[in-house]
């Protein structure tokens, strides 16, 4: 009902579901009325005599369609029913779901704490701590990077050893809490040709079949239209900035031409959102562990 600001939706949601219940206790109680002296038949009938008749419904059975109608509508006092009325119990799913998300946090907290005074470098290693690392992946993370962690067009993998923002775990820990916000211009300006013999500039680095005279001009582009301020003038990019390393045949989108093509002159926007006010201190120590321990040389650059 949040979602329906107007008043009227309210009130036809509260009408609705009265007339409801009571339009079934009506038609109970007209079935109950005593039937005439004749007993009609229904009409029905079924290899040639055998007919169905008028007969009122079975007590017992009507008994039970009662009770379940006034079931209904305490019901309907007591929890979430008509409309806007959020019951006399003052029940929600979403008080239900917080009261449980607190009493597992009472349950883990003390196992999150022993973590989180942990190194990460050592956490990273302990099979156990992995475990629920890799639970929390499988619940927060796996919907963009997949569930083998491999990432997929514009997600990174995270077992392999390329870090866009540093692999160190302080680093990581960062990338998760605060998240990133990773953006190359677009550089239309350049022109089609130019933006041609930078794709082939950028294809050589990482030893991909170019074009010699393109990657020639290619390079002097790579200079003077300011790419190498964000990528170094060898290409191997800078953690500080989220440029990535040209040289290592780590590619987020793509390597072909027409995909770095794409890339230079429409430029990229890379989100990754902040998990720390979500998760807390403890379950981002953990889930931190766990990615470097996907990844081989965790830490080392």
């Amino acid at each position: 009902m949040n979602d329906f600001v107007n008043q009227f939706w309210n009130w036809y949601v509260i009408l609705l579901v009265l007339v409801s219940i009571i339009a079934c206790g009506v038609l109970l109680w007209t079935q109950s009325l005593p039937p005439p002296s004749k007993v009609d038949t229904t009409g029905h009938v079924w290899d040639e005599t055998l007919e169905e008749y008028n007969n009122p419904l079975p007590k017992w059975w009507m008994w039970l369609f009662y009770i379940t109608v006034i079931f209904s509508l305490v019901y309907g006092v007591l929890y979430p029913t008509f409309g806007s009325y959020q019951g006399v119990l003052g029940w929600s799913s979403s008080g239900q779901l917080a009261k449980e998300v607190a009493k597992a946090d009472e349950q883990t907290k003390p196992l999150y704490a022993k973590y989180l005074k942990t190194d990460l470098k050592a956490l990273a290693a302990d099979k156990e701590a992995n475990e629920t690392g890799k639970r929390l992946y499988l619940t927060y993370c796996m919907q963009c990077h997949g569930a083998d962690a491999r990432g997929s067009k514009g997600f990174p993998n995270l077992a392999d050893n390329d870090w866009q923002w540093g692999g160190e775990p302080a680093q990581v820990v960062e990338t998760i809490s605060n998240g990133r916000m990773g953006v190359m211009p677009p550089h239309a300006q350049l022109g089609g040709e130019t933006i041609k013999d930078l794709a082939n500039y950028v294809r050589s680095l990482s030893g991909l079949p170019a074009d010699s005279v393109r990657v020639s001009k290619g390079q002097e582009a790579f200079n003077s239209a300011g790419c190498s301020g964000c990528h170094g003038q060898d290409g191997k990019g800078m953690h500080a900035l989220g440029a990535p390393n040209l040289t290592d045949k780590i590619w987020l989108y793509g390597s072909s031409e027409a995909t770095i093509i794409e890339t230079i002159t429409k430029g990229r926007n890379n989100q990754m959102p902040a998990w720390k006010e979500f998760l807390g201190d403890e379950k981002v120590h953990v889930l931190a562990a766990y990615v470097l321990s996907l990844s081989p040389g965790a830490g080392s650059k």
